[in-house]
């Protein structure tokens, strides 16, 4: 099922899309935002800029610039917090604009070794605390 993009949370920054992240930065192709559920700490959303709903439609050049904006973020996941392992979900059921989940997992943490939950609903934090966040990845991108 494909939404209308004038039904999208990317496509109209609308109170939905900000309840649920914030935006970090503009990449090549997209856009990355912090998750604001933390139950894995530093998880991240990379979504395309424009309104596609699978990477099958993607021509070679963008799909090769979204997965390099997608790589650089990972990368400064990576530096960021440490984790032992970053989890990608790309999934697109019920919001059919093309992005991806960026899941830092770690050893004994919440669904080490397992799929990752996808709104645990169990850690936001303050907006100082988000902030740092935010800035430290910044500060890696």
């Amino acid at each position: 099922m494909k939404s209308d993009h004038k039904d999208c949370i990317f496509c109209q920054d609308n109170e939905t899309l900000d309840r649920m992240m914030i935006e970090i930065a503009q990449l090549s192709v997209s856009r990355v935002f912090l998750y604001k559920e933390q139950t894995y700490k530093g998880r991240c959303v990379v979504a395309f800029n424009d309104h596609i709903a699978d990477l099958s439609e993607l021509s070679d050049e963008d799909r090769n610039a979204f997965m390099a904006d997608v790589v650089h973020v990972s990368r400064a996941m990576d530096k960021t917090f440490n984790p032992d392992k970053i989890n990608y979900g790309i999934f697109s059921d019920k919001i059919s604009h093309l992005h991806f989940h960026l899941v830092p997992k770690y050893n004994n943490g919440p669904d080490y070794g397992g799929v990752f939950q996808l709104n645990p609903g169990k850690v936001h934090l303050t907006e100082i605390g988000y902030n740092k966040i935010i800035e430290a990845i910044k500060s890696n991108l």
